[in-house]
């Protein structure tokens, strides 16, 4: 009893207490007169843009494609088929075009995706579908019916102004938890040869991205998209610090271009380089630290007919500077057929400006751009066999285990006709292709015989 009486007393006074506290007791928004710093209001126009991304695929069963035949399967009593197995996996996405409802996300968040689910922050879920992705960089660009909710996006911001030290705030959905915020620092720029993705020039930060951050926003202080996180370095699977993200003005070329081909048209310039070195400066005669050297340029190509020379050192692409080979890689790869490019160059000691009008990469074409039955195979241009003219479409490449090797496309089959359309380069396959409703019906010629295939 005694006990209960004291704690009655200890409640009354902690309650007089609390009511005697003054009004300024409170958290103070500002001190001596100014505002405290908060990142808060920024973030309320930002995160609403920013999605959690859920994809459900059916595991692909590897077996050989016999056995998809009823007539094997009945002659030799197999059992039936075994089920797919259903795979999930969570990423994040960024809305930005609310009015055709456009979003940005990585390719390996929704690659072999059968359903793409976007959950906006006021939880809202909405069917997506994929208008186009570029493995190469790792971009892909969703769409989601943008009648259907009131949908937010996020600015694009131009990532060239970003500077090391810079301060950026990432967005997304890590670990599945929902969203999250986290800040950091711009810790170095144009980061290239880590084998991540086939173009890389990648933003590096320590604001905290881990597995389920992938394809989530990287923001500055203004709210503006400069990046979209795409991957971490680390030994155990979480964050130490070091996170990359995709400049947002790659990503914007990138979603242009899948928006209005459904893929990437890579330009081609016709040369081959490599990073110059202080031996190589000496050798040329030239004072420079910094460019790459032409080391071969491809007749007839969009380089020759610019008259670009071996030997010729480029140190800027439309007026900004050079460093290594991987940037020309990226600059040129990510242009399209048909645009100017002013090349400095120096030859022979002398400074001169050179403008080279991209053409097209004819060489090869990924066929998963062309088609989801294709997925798996590569295209590319070969001479006609002897006797004959012209050129010819060959399978240089098939991924095991891929829709083209389940149909039953394999290396080095020639592509004569698709619909009955004659293929005699990259351009009239692309072409018949893309005019196809539904089936394809392939006519392959295979060592010295022909025989079709229809992919349904």
């Amino acid at each position: 009893m005694k006990q209960h009486h004291r704690t009655l007393r200890f409640l009354a006074i902690a309650l007089i207490f609390l009511f005697a506290l003054p009004a300024s007791a409170h958290l103070p928004v500002a001190v001596d007169g100014e505002r405290l710093p908060s990142l808060a209001p920024m973030l309320e126009r930002v995160t609403p843009a920013v999605v959690n991304i859920a994809t459900k695929s059916r595991a692909r069963i590897r077996e050989n494609p016999l056995f998809q035949d009823p007539f094997f399967r009945r002659f030799f009593d197999l059992p039936e088929p075994r089920r797919p197995r259903p795979a999930q996996s969570l990423g994040s996405g960024v809305i930005v075009d609310a009015k055709n409802g456009y979003i940005l996300t990585n390719h390996h968040v929704i690659d072999k995706a059968d359903e793409i689910t976007v959950t906006l922050q006021n939880g809202r879920e909405l069917a997506a579908e994929v208008v186009g992705a570029d493995p190469e960089t790792d971009i892909a660009v969703l769409k989601v019916d943008p009648k259907t909710t009131q949908l937010m996006e996020l600015p694009l911001g131009d990532s060239n102004k970003l500077r090391v030290g810079d301060f950026v705030v990432a967005v997304g959905n890590p670990f599945g938890l929902g969203q999250t915020v986290t800040s950091g620092i711009v810790s170095a720029l144009g980061r290239t040869g880590l084998g991540i993705e086939g173009y890389e020039d990648f933003i590096q930060t320590d604001a905290s991205i881990n597995p389920g951050n992938s394809g989530g926003a990287l923001v500055n202080l203004r709210g503006e998209l400069v990046g979209i996180n795409t991957a971490i370095l680390t030994p155990a699977g979480g964050n130490i610090g070091i996170g990359f993200a995709i400049p947002s003005n790659m990503a914007r070329q990138v979603m242009n271009q899948l928006i209005k081909y459904g893929e990437v048209r890579r330009g081609m310039l016709g040369i081959s380089v490599q990073d110059l070195t202080p031996a190589l400066a000496d050798a040329f005669g030239i004072d420079v630290e910094e460019g790459v050297v032409i080391a071969q340029v491809t007749p007839n190509s969009a380089a020759e007919e610019a008259g670009l020379q071996v030997g010729d050192v480029i140190v800027a692409i439309d007026g900004q500077p050079v460093r290594h080979a991987a940037h020309i890689r990226n600059r040129i790869g990510l242009l399209r057929v048909g645009e100017a490019v002013e090349l400095t160059v120096l030859r022979n000691g002398k400074r001169m400006q050179i403008t080279a009008v991209i053409g097209e990469d004819t060489q090869q074409t990924d066929a998963a751009a062309l088609s989801p039955r294709l997925a798996g195979a590569e295209f590319g241009e070969v001479p006609a066999p002897p006797g004959e003219e012209g050129k010819r479409v060959a399978i240089v490449r098939v991924e095991p285990g891929s829709p083209a090797a389940f149909a039953g496309l394999r290396q080095g089959d020639i592509i004569l006709s698709v619909n009955r359309m004659p293929v005699t380069d990259l351009a009239s396959l692309r072409k018949a292709i893309s005019g196809s409703k539904g089936r394809l019906l392939l006519h392959i010629r295979r060592g010295s015989g022909a025989f079709f295939l229809l992919l349904q």
